[in-house]
């Protein structure tokens, strides 16, 4: 390599200074020496490139990476539609929290404003959808904007950033340093008199209910959490990225998670409650409108940003500044708090219930119902495996039943409900996770939106089970519209072997063909190293039962 440094040096040397472990990707001429930099540089902390199979799921593994870590993944791609394809994956990224930096190619500064090949306002494109869109124009604003990208996705409510970097941007030979990061702003404990007021409201509240959301699942604040569970009584509900945080020891104080439709246990425990705690919640998570309909809910708010206010979503205050310490200083204040005797009756019965709703019914059929298919799963799953779930009628049973006692070990897309999710976030979770068994769930309607990416997966030779549960329909549609309808349309499509479909990328495949084989197919795949597919067909004869849009009198 000659000592003369490029534009795309300059890009790399930003990525390691920021300790990115992973670049993932998909190359074009105008950003090729960008992936020839991180291929070649002498740089001992670039990252690793990891070549993808569409850029769109680039962009979900590099969402997967800011998920489980807090800090941001990065995915980079070329000009014109190796742009555009990252639109869907850095929506995702951008409505649930999750820090992304994304960096493309564009045409040359001088076609910026031509109709020629490839030219499109990029930064334009993107701006709606991100926290931070910015094209360079000068190869010494390289850096900077780059550091100002990484700012902007990890600051407030994290999400996507976008750069644009045209190619004799890239090309430029170029002599100015690497911007160094800068140590995030360190917020200290909400206020003594707000802490003080909120010990008081709890201690005067007869059924107060802690509502964890996506924020408060970092290591930190979870450990605060536990910590503060562990000497109180405090009944708790999750969303569904919340969910995790609560420890086997605490189950006793959980009541499920609430997402989507109105009709959990949760749901009717938050509709008891006169006072709401709300902690790293975000409305993107699970509306106000659907557990608070009646906006008589009185909620207090922790959390490290301000509230979105709507007219469903009115706290009575938020205590502003680190989630950790805020929970931390409340220990004291709370320690030995009891439920109050009537309330603990009316939560012992909750309890009943949350544990009732989890058995699997008795059935005849070819077919596993979801219960047994999550009762299995459940069985085969330890606390550090990683589960990421894709979008689908699954994806309800799933974040209803499935229990997780480790925070951020099961993902689920709830902003934007993406299709195509599960896999390449297994991906990305078995490169940050490689010590344990990864496992992704689908829909035979999902898994195709990315099984692509099983060559990826090949490729690295992640340990990862993906389950596809097989009915024939996009299901989640189609029951919604026999709802509401009494019939569907548009939700039906062609078989798909997908045993021969594992094979013929090299990973290996299993199928249920009977509901009793179902827990020795798990063992046999949950044996295997390298990607597994297991097909399993699903009876989804009650899923009306999910949808029902509102509990009967508990809530009136």
């Amino acid at each position: 390599m000659t000592d003369k440094r490029y534009g795309a040096d300059i890009v790399v040397d930003s990525l390691a200074n920021h300790d990115v472990p992973y670049v993932f990707g998909i190359p074009g001429a105008k950003i090729d020496r960008v992936f020839e930099t991180l291929t070649y540089s002498e740089n001992s902390r670039k990252p690793q490139l990891i070549v993808a199979r569409h850029e769109q799921n680039a962009a979900f593994m590099a969402a997967a990476v800011g998920r489980i870590t807090g800090h941001p993944g990065v995915v980079l791609t070329t000009s014109g539609p190796g742009a555009s394809n990252l639109a869907t994956g850095l929506v995702t990224a951008n409505a649930e929290g999750d820090p992304v930096v994304a960096i493309s190619g564009q045409v040359q500064r001088a076609d910026l404003l031509r109709l020629t090949h490839q030219s499109m306002q990029n930064a334009a494109l993107f701006e709606p959808i991100t926290k931070f869109s910015a094209e360079v124009q000068d190869p010494n604003n390289i850096s900077e904007i780059i550091a100002n990208a990484f700012r902007a996705a990890t600051s407030g409510k994290q999400g996507a950033s976008f750069v644009s970097i045209p190619q004799d941007v890239v090309d430029s030979p170029i002599e100015s340093r690497v911007v160094k990061p800068l140590q995030d702003p360190k917020l200290g404990p909400a206020s003594h008199e707000d802490l003080t007021y909120l010990s008081r409201r709890i201690k005067e509240a007869k059924l107060p209910v802690l509502l964890l959301g996506m924020r408060a699942s970092s290591e930190p604040v979870t450990k605060a959490i536990r910590e503060l569970l562990d000497v109180t009584e405090l009944p708790v509900v999750e969303t569904f990225q919340g969910a995790g945080i609560i420890s086997h020891q605490q189950e006793k104080n959980f009541f499920g998670r609430v997402g989507l439709f109105r009709n959990q246990p949760g749901d009717m425990l938050l509709k008891k409650s006169d006072l709401v705690i709300a902690i790293g919640y975000d409305a993107v998570e699970y509306e106000p409108r659907n557990w608070n309909a009646e906006r008589d809910a009185q909620i207090i708010v922790i959390d490290e940003v301000p509230s979105e206010i709507d007219q469903n979503y009115q706290p009575e205050t938020e205590l502003i500044g680190d989630i950790a310490q805020t929970l931390a200083v409340l220990n004291p204040l709370l320690r030995g708090y009891k439920v109050a005797p009537d309330a603990m009756s009316y939560l012992e019965g909750l309890q009943d219930k949350l544990q009732k709703r989890d058995v699997p019914p008795v059935m005849n059929g070819k077919f596993s119902h979801p219960l047994a298919i999550i009762q299995s799963l459940q069985k085969h799953v330890t606390d550090e495996m990683t589960v990421t779930v894709d979008v689908g009628s699954h994806y309800i049973w799933m974040a209803r039943h499935f229990r997780s006692y480790e925070p951020r070990h099961l993902l689920f897309s709830n902003g934007m409900q993406t299709l195509g999710v599960a896999l390449p976030w297994g991906i990305a979770a078995g490169l940050m996770r490689p010590q344990t068994k990864i496992v992704s769930v689908s829909g035979d309607g999902g898994f195709l939106f990315s099984s692509m990416e099983l060559e990826t997966a090949v490729r690295l030779k992640i340990n990862l089970v993906h389950i596809i549960w097989r009915d024939g329909y996009y299901d989640m549609v189609k029951f919604q519209e026999e709802m509401k309808y009494h019939q569907s349309a548009g939700v039906e499509f062609g078989p798909v072997d997908f045993v021969k479909y594992a094979e013929s990328f090299g990973a290996k495949g299993f199928r249920v063909n009977d509901p009793s084989e179902l827990d020795t197919v798990l063992d046999q795949a949950f044996k295997q190293t390298g990607p597994v597919i297991v097909d399993v067909p699903v009876d989804y004869s009650d899923n009306e039962e999910l949808g029902q849009a509102m509990l009967p009198d508990q809530f009136y």
